[in-house]
C-alpha cells in the first residue's frame, strides 16, 4: 500500500428507527441531522452530519436504520445490524457501534488485512440518489455482516467520484479525536498499520469506540461500550 492514504470517513451511529435517531440527536449533539438516503442493497436508510476539521477532513457522522419498507435484503446487513445483542441495545437508544474508514485502493487494503488472517470481506458496490446526483462507493462487507474488534476494525470504503460530505451543510459539530479501546491493542495496532490508518488512538482495556465531538453547547462523548 506504498503511497495510499487511509482516513477516518465516517462514525457509524445505529438507531432503532431514524425517527428515533433524530430525538437522540437532537437531545445529545444538539443539532438536527440532514436527510440520508436508502440502501436498497441493505435494506437500511440514514442521516447525516458533517463533523469535519482540518484532521479529519470530509467527515461526516451517519445515524443508520433498518429501512421498514425496504425489500428483505436476503443477506446479513452491514454493521451487525442484524445481531440481536445490538437491535436490543440500540432499541433502548442510539449508540456509536463503528466507524468507516476511506482508501484509495480499498481492495489492496482489504488484501493486505487478509495476509494477516483477518477477513474485512469483499468488495460490494452501491449507491444511492442525491438531489445533487448519485452516490457511488464500493464497501468491505464480510457475508456475516460483522464489524469485527467490536467495531474498532474499520469497514473499508472506496468512493467513485462525489463524496457525501462534499454537499452536506456546517451542522456545528467537529469531530475532535476517536480512540478504539480493545484487550488485544497490539494486534489492532498492527491492523492499522496494515492499511495505513493513523488518525485513530489505540488504548488497551475493555472494548470500545470513543468519538469526542465538538457541538454548540460544548464538548460531547459517544461511546460503543463494547457493543
Amino acid at each position: 500500500m506504498t503511497g495510499s492514504i487511509t482516513r477516518v470517513d465516517h462514525l457509524v451511529v445505529a438507531a432503532d428507527s431514524l425517527e428515533q435517531g433524530i430525538a437522540w440527536c437532537e437531545s445529545t449533539l444538539f443539532v438536527t441531522p440532514a436527510p440520508g438516503g436508502e440502501h436498497p442493497l441493505m435494506g437500511t436508510h440514514n442521516l447525516l452530519l458533517k463533523i469535519e476539521t482540518p484532521q479529519f477532513t470530509r467527515a461526516y457522522l451517519e445515524i443508520i436504520a433498518i429501512d421498514p419498507q425496504a425489500a428483505d435484503p436476503r443477506r446479513k446487513r452491514w454493521f451487525d445490524l442484524d445481531d440481536p445483542q445490538l437491535r436490543a441495545a440500540i432499541k433502548e437508544q442510539p449508540r456509536l457501534i463503528h466507524f468507516v474508514a476511506s482508501c484509495e485502493r480499498a481492495a489492496v487494503a482489504s488484501s493486505a488485512l487478509d495476509s494477516m488472517g483477518i477477513d474485512r470481506g469483499p468488495q460490494l458496490a452501491a449507491q444511492r440518489e442525491t438531489k445533487y446526483g448519485p452516490l457511488k462507493w464500493k464497501i468491505s462487507v464480510r457475508d456475516d455482516g460483522q464489524r469485527l474488534y467490536y467495531g474498532c476494525l474499520p469497514t473499508l470504503i472506496e468512493w467513485d467520484g462525489a463524496h457525501p460530505a462534499e454537499s452536506l451543510p456546517d451542522s456545528g459539530l467537529k469531530l475532535l479525536s476517536l480512540t478504539a479501546t480493545h484487550p488485544r491493542p497490539d494486534d489492532l495496532f498492527m491492523a492499522y498499520r496494515a492499511i495505513h490508518l493513523e488518525q485513530v488512538g489505540i488504548d488497551a482495556g475493555p472494548p470500545n469506540l470513543c468519538a469526542r465531538l465538538m457541538t454548540p453547547l460544548g464538548e460531547v462523548t459517544l461511546d460503543s461500550q463494547g457493543l
